[in-house]
């Protein structure tokens, strides 16, 4: 039986982030994704432009939609725009008792303010709690901690203070990824490639976790798979439209 999964993300017309992203990512790992659109944005992977929010009425009744008439267990969340969207999503997944991994989406990566306003208290205060994990970047975790992160030591210091489960990502930490389950600490060190193909990694690693799970496999060899996910397909410079089963 196909797993089916979700994504509450933002649109990116280019489709290299956000839900149609996610989507790809889902399928090419073999679960069935639905989406829900927070926002419209006006982006390509080198230029942001625009954001245009969807109203917190209308989120609601996608989500309702959806699981009116699909069994969800795993969901991720992307972009989430403002701490009223963020604390209708904490609601639908007390509600319905979803398994949330959730991007703190703020700031796109060709560097276009995503949000209305600083996400970080309503982060902390509503979703996170109610979270199996987020995986910030070095940015978005020293937002969500205060913290500092200059070395693998303050990313994992940073961890401990993150209100859920956390993977902050390597991407600018010279490649060490730090993961916190249970208290316990690891860290994966990857290659960093130089390239300028990275435009929607953060959206896609936090989907394939949630695809990885959504087939059976416990949290920590979720994220393992997906980060080889993500740097198999920045090294074949098509993350955004990887069709291979890894």
């Amino acid at each position: 039986m196909i797993m089916i999964v979700m994504s509450i993300a933002g649109v990116d017309p280019s489709a290299g982030a956000g839900v149609f992203a996610d989507l790809k990512t889902f399928q090419a790992i073999g679960v069935y994704g639905t989406g829900i659109v927070t926002a419209l944005t006006a982006q390509n992977p080198y230029r942001f432009f625009s954001t245009q929010p969807v109203s917190k009425e209308y989120i609601s009744e996608q989500i309702d939609s959806v699981m009116d008439s699909y069994e969800v267990e795993f969901i991720k969340t992307g972009m989430l725009y403002s701490p009223e969207i963020i604390k209708l999503v904490s609601r639908k997944i007390r509600k319905y008792d979803l398994k949330a991994v959730v991007d703190p989406v703020m700031v796109a990566t060709s560097g276009g303010d995503l949000t209305r306003e600083d996400l970080a208290d309503a982060l902390n205060r509503y979703l996170l709690p109610n979270a199996i994990l987020a995986t910030p970047n070095v940015s978005e975790a020293e937002k969500l901690t205060g913290f500092k992160i200059s070395t693998k030591e303050d990313a994992i210091k940073a961890t401990e203070n993150i209100k859920c489960d956390s993977l902050i990502t390597g991407g600018h930490l010279d490649g060490f990824n730090t993961i916190n389950i249970d208290g316990e600490t690891s860290i994966v060190k990857q290659e960093l490639i130089d390239t300028d193909n990275l435009h929607g990694t953060g959206c896609n690693l936090s989907a394939a976790i949630t695809a990885y799970l959504a087939k059976d496999n416990d949290l920590h060899d979720s994220i393992l798979k997906a980060l080889d996910y993500v740097y198999e397909g920045i090294k074949n410079g098509n993350y955004g439209t990887l069709i291979a089963k890894l």
